[in-house]
């Protein structure tokens, strides 16, 4: 009797066993940014470090792409991939730093950095799905009027991070005037 019972309800919502062709697409991306990540931290060669990590960054903006947040998606191209990566990449070249594998990049304490890293993950995981538990995001309908469009988002970020946007501009200008300045100060030091 209970069986019966509960087929109306799980009819109505879709199980995890049941998953759509947009979910296994998130599942296999998130598998190909996580394989990424992995790869921008375990080799050692700098210049492939960052090129991974454009792949890693175009990964996250794929799966935003995915949950039908466009805006946020190119946001993340353009700032992420687009902006940092290139300002790694020039100070790399501009600070003459080593371009093939370099010993310096490692420094022995890989087994500790991988148990934090663990620890610091499943921390994260254990306390975003402690929260998220019982909520299911639909992103077939809208929950509001223009919930997920660019003019709210764009209002929200505009309005209450206009700061931290403006600071990152200025940080980030910073580090690539400090990276001439370096650049500039060795070749003064060579002649």
């Amino acid at each position: 009797m209970s069986v019966l019972l509960a087929q109306p309800l799980a009819a109505g919502h879709p199980g995890f066993l049941s998953p759509s062709g947009v979910e296994i697409v998130f599942v296999l991306v998130g598998i190909v940014t996580l394989g990424a990540a992995l790869v921008t931290v375990a080799t050692r060669q700098l210049v492939h470090a960052a090129l991974w990590l454009v792949v890693a960054l175009g990964g996250i903006a794929v799966e935003y792409l995915l949950l039908t947040a466009e805006f946020i998606a190119w946001v993340q191209v353009l700032i992420y991939v687009g902006s940092v990566v290139v300002l790694i990449l020039f100070g790399l070249m501009l600070t003459k730093a080593p371009i093939g594998r370099s010993p310096d990049a490692d420094s022995g304490n890989r087994w500790i950095a991988l148990a934090v890293s663990l620890a610091a993950a499943t921390t994260l995981v254990t306390v975003v799905v402690d929260a998220f538990r019982s909520t299911w995001i639909n992103v077939q309908e809208p929950t509001g009027p223009g919930s997920g469009s660019s003019e709210v988002t764009g209002t929200a970020l505009f309005r209450h991070w206009v700061l931290p946007f403006e600071v990152l501009s200025v940080l980030l200008l910073a580090a690539l005037v400090g990276a001439i300045v370096l650049s500039k100060r060795n070749k003064a030091g060579e002649r």
